[in-house]
Parts: C-alpha cells; structure tokens; sequence
C-alpha cells in the first residue's frame, strides 16, 4: 500500500510488531474504517480492548464531560471518579480494596509485589509464586518471567527468579512445586495468548481448596476475561470461587488504558510509598471505566451479550463442522477455532483483504474477540466472510 501524501509513514515507528499496512482512522462499533474509507468488521476489538466496540457515544460522553472539568489533578490526591469506579469494583465482586494503573502487566507486577510483601509479613520471606506454563501475564521483565510462553525465558535473559511453572488442569503439577518459598499460586481463567485454554471449574475450586490449605494467596489474572469478556462480570465467579487478588485491565477503559488491582482486606498490605505510579487512578479514565461497568451492570446487558455469544458458537461449530476443521473453544465472546492445520497466519491476512479482522495467537488456531454488543446480523455478517477468507488460504496453500 502506498500512503497518500496527507498521511504520515510508519518509518518512524520502533518496529515491534508486523503490521499490515492498512492505516486504520475511525471507528464505530463493531467497525473501523481505513484512510481509503474502506469498512472492517473487527473481531480482535483491540485484544478485547473495545468491550462496547469502537468509540460507543457512553464512553465519548464520559470522556468529553470529565475532560472539560478535571484530566488528573496527581496520584497524591483523591478525585472522585476514581473513588467512585473503585467503590463500584468492590460492590460487585468479593474485593476490598483496589489499586489503579495504566495497563495489564502493571496491575499484574502491582500483584507479585503484593504477594511478596504478604510473604514477608505472613509466611517468613516467602516469595515464590506458582504460574503456568503456556500463560501470559504481561511484557514487563517480571511479569514475562512469571508468563510461560514459549522462548520467552531466554529473550531478556536473565529472569526474574521466583515462578516455578505448573501445568493448567493438572493439580498435581501444582501441588509439586509448592514448598517453604511458596506464597501464591497465578492465572489466567483463560489462557487468551495459548489458544484460549480455559481452566475448568473443577480445577479453579481445586486451587482454591489446595491455596487454603497450605495458606497462599490465590491470584486470578482476568486482565482479558474480567469486564464481562466470558459473559459474566469476572469469569472466576462463574465456577463459585473468591480468590484473594485479581487484576483487571483492557475491557475496563473500553479503549482508554486503564488496569486494576484489587485485593481482599486480608490480602491488602500495602503501606503508603509501597506501590504507586504517575497517572494510577486519573479522572479520565476512571470516568471510562465507570461508564463501561454502568453499562455492564445495566439489567439484561451480560444475558443478552451471553446470548450472542452463544450464536456466534453455535455458528463457528457449524463452519468447523462444514469445512472439517476442529474444536470451538472459549466464553463468552472470548472464542478459539481450531484449524486442524498451521493456517492461522494466512486467514489473518486474506480476512483482513476481505474486511475481517481476526486473531491467530498460535499458527493452529484463530482468537475471535468481538464487541460484547454484537449484533446477530454483525455475527452472520462475519461467518461469511471467514467462511471466504478460509477457503482463499487454503486454495493459495
């Protein structure tokens, strides 16, 4: 693509990630619209970014009002919209108190130094955190330690030491490595960045029997699940568990990078100087964030997101039933189609020249992360074009 000469060129960018080369200038709902004016239906909605889809007039007024009365007047004082979007959170989940930051991995670093500083406080210096393997907790150096994914123990060599890593749905591997140094136990619900590997209930209610047991701390990353993304607020309560600290971020803003940390009193341990950060909790995007929970909250909004959810499932079954492909996995609308082959990158690029955008976060398997108001006609409207953008890879193959 060549640029018109009224845009810019991404030369001057760091180049961290492969990018086509479609230059993305608006967007409304389920769509965003390129320089040329052309339309895309966007099932990646900014990795689960967009939970009411691209610039929803909720958010746009939100934003509007609180710019024109207050942007950040410094972490070193309250503001009331942080005050009220934390008195929300707590109302609505099993959680106390709540720490605000600007993305994921900075709620999830803001957890480990939680866990530690309760290790040290409760459980004599202990520090050790069990995660996963295959799980994503951020791309900070001591949140990419605490992930699993593949290659990454060697990419920013040395680690941060302290994440011995089980396997999901197996509590054996867990009950392996917890020993003298252990103080939590870490993870995704969901893990968005392997495929969409959800952790089953049973194995959800077995780590939190097994964390009171040996007296640890509980952490649940829902930093993709949490916001209604699985059809429920928070995807851990589906299977009847409180855990001791949970971070929350993408959905949360519906655009605007806003993440949070919360804790259960007997979790919260932080002292004044302890934790804190430049923008953690400004007006702004606390005025986002209250805008989408009202929405969320608003009676009949997560049925009705559920039951779309549910369509567009039912549908990818059909198509993997139809074209021989394989196991439809997820909630909500955090959903994974499995390919039966490694032709995920190559559907990502021929959706995208048919105005679809999806995911393949492993070669073997396409991420669909549709707004959570989806309509049923955006949902038939996106099968077909998949149904296209399958076919064209495999004839090119």
């Amino acid at each position: 693509m060549n640029h018109p000469a009224s845009l810019p060129t991404p030369a001057s960018l760091m180049p961290i990630a492969a990018r086509p080369d479609v230059v993305f200038v608006r967007g409304e709902g389920a769509w965003l619209f390129d320089a040329a004016g052309r339309r895309y239906l966007d099932w990646m909605q900014g990795w689960a970014v967009n939970c009411l889809g691209h610039s929803p007039q909720v958010i746009v007024d939100a934003i509007a009002q609180q710019a024109a009365t207050l942007l950040n007047p410094g972490p070193a004082f309250h503001n009331l919209p942080a005050m009220r979007l934390a008195e929300k959170l707590t109302a609505h989940s099993g959680f106390n108190h709540v720490f605000f930051a600007s993305s994921g991995a900075e709620a999830n670093e803001g957890a480990i130094k939680l866990a530690r500083k309760w290790g040290q406080l409760h459980k004599g210096g202990a520090h050790e955190i069990v995660t996963f393997v295959d799980g994503f907790h951020g791309r900070t150096l001591a949140t990419m330690s605490a992930s699993g994914k593949p290659g990454w123990d060697t990419l920013f060599a040395p680690q941060v030491a302290g994440f011995p890593k089980a396997r999901l749905n197996d509590i054996a591997t867990v009950e392996r490595l917890i020993g003298p140094n252990t103080v939590a136990v870490m993870l995704e619900p969901i893990q968005g960045e392997a495929g969409v590997i959800p952790a089953s209930g049973d194995f959800l209610r077995q780590l939190r029997q097994l964390c009171d047991e040996r007296q640890l701390l509980l952490i649940v990353d829902e930093v993709q699940t949490g916001v209604g993304r699985t059809g429920h607020l928070f995807a851990h309560s589906a299977h009847g568990i409180q855990p001791d600290i949970m971070t929350l971020g993408k959905g949360l803003g519906g655009g605007l990078p806003i993440s949070a940390l919360l804790a259960t009193r007997a979790a919260s341990c932080f002292a004044p100087g302890d934790q804190g950060g430049t923008y953690c909790g400004n007006p702004l995007v606390c005025a986002a964030g209250l805008a989408v929970l009202d929405t969320l909250l608003a009676d009949g909004f997560l049925a009705a997101s559920r039951q779309r959810a549910e369509q567009l499932a039912e549908a990818l079954r059909v198509l993997s039933a139809e074209l021989g492909l394989g196991a439809v996995r997820g909630e909500g609308f955090l959903l994974a189609l499995e390919l039966r082959a490694d032709l995920g990158p190559a559907i990502v690029a021929r959706a995208c020249d048919r105005g679809l955008l999806v995911n393949a976060p492993r070669a073997h398997c396409l991420r669909l992360m549709p707004a959570l108001n989806t309509s049923e006609a955006e949902i038939a409207e996106g099968i077909a074009l998949l149904r296209r953008a399958i076919a064209d890879a495999r004839e090119a193959q």
